[in-house]
């Protein structure tokens, strides 16, 4: 079990980096008393290697409790624990700079100057900076920026391709996913719902498949949409996107986009990414009007 101690200045952007690390992977908590550290690590002792790796946010919001911090680490370390520290920083002019944007009281200024609450919080975190594992400046770095860089440290696979992608297939005539990041409108293929045989089957059975992937439009479709994956993600991963959907939409969501669907799903899987495919509205009206 590894345990990340996020820490730092406030406003240099702790609330940004437990999400990246809840982008990838760890069970994050924010604020939580020092003290309670040993006792909560053996709470995850009870999930059956369920919870492996654990990012909390311990700072001076604590008060008087952060003073328990070494100690508590000490006793996380004799219970066979790792752990390592994450404290992020940033220069003194853009802390006020972020704190004057936000309007929010800097936690030590006491409605004082905020200048005055920022250079005696560095004073008390000293300490934890000096035995920190690793200091990210943020001083000149986007959200983005961020997030790559704790990707960089913390991603267990040394990668930052860390998106999943969902791979939906729809119907037109229940609406379109108030979640979905790219559509595609697959109603100008022919339909297999009007051929006798195929219309109680859906786009997971193969004669419906096969009827779907007869038409050169369809190749050509997943052709040109295979193509337009391979540009898009990577970007989108370069970006620091962490979640995809690809919405594909035939009428009824039964037949045409549940191929489509699928071979995209396929396509991605391949490719090495992290895909979950679901097929909303297969099971909406076996038989009805206008799949």
């Amino acid at each position: 079990m590894k345990f990340v101690i996020v820490t730092g200045l406030s406003g240099a952007g702790k609330t940004q980096a437990i999400r990246c690390l809840e982008d990838i992977g760890y069970f994050c908590i924010d604020n939580l008393p020092p003290a309670l550290i040993p006792k909560f690590a053996e709470v995850t002792m009870q999930t059956d290697g369920k919870i492996q790796k654990i990012a909390l946010v311990v700072d001076i919001r604590g008060g008087k409790f952060f003073n328990d911090l070494f100690k508590s680490l000490k006793i996380l370390s004799g219970m066979g624990y790792s752990y390592e520290i994450l404290f992020l920083d940033a220069s003194d002019d853009v802390l006020v700079k972020r704190y004057k944007e936000s309007r929010r009281n800097h936690p030590l200024a006491n409605n004082g100057r905020i200048i005055n609450g920022i250079l005696e919080e560095r004073k008390k975190l000293s300490e934890v900076k000096e035995k920190a594992d690793h200091i990210i400046d943020t001083s000149n770095l986007s959200t983005r920026q961020l997030k790559a860089e704790i990707q960089r440290i913390y991603a267990s696979d040394g990668t930052t391709d860390n998106i999943v992608i969902t791979v939906m297939s729809f119907g037109f005539k229940y609406g379109i996913p108030i979640d979905a990041d790219l559509v595609f409108d697959v109603r100008f293929l022919p339909n297999p719902y009007y051929v006798e045989e195929l219309k109680k089957h859906s786009g997971n059975e193969q004669p419906v498949k096969e009827y779907v992937l007869k038409w050169p439009e369809s190749n050509e479709f997943i052709t040109r949409i295979k193509d337009l994956m391979d540009f898009l993600i990577p970007n989108y991963i370069k970006e620091g996107k962490s979640q995809l959907v690809i919405a594909i939409g035939c009428t009824g969501g039964r037949h045409r986009s549940v191929v489509m669907a699928n071979l995209v799903y396929e396509h991605l899987k391949d490719k090495g990414h992290t895909v979950i495919i679901s097929h909303r509205d297969i099971s909406q009206d076996v038989i009805g009007d206008g799949k």
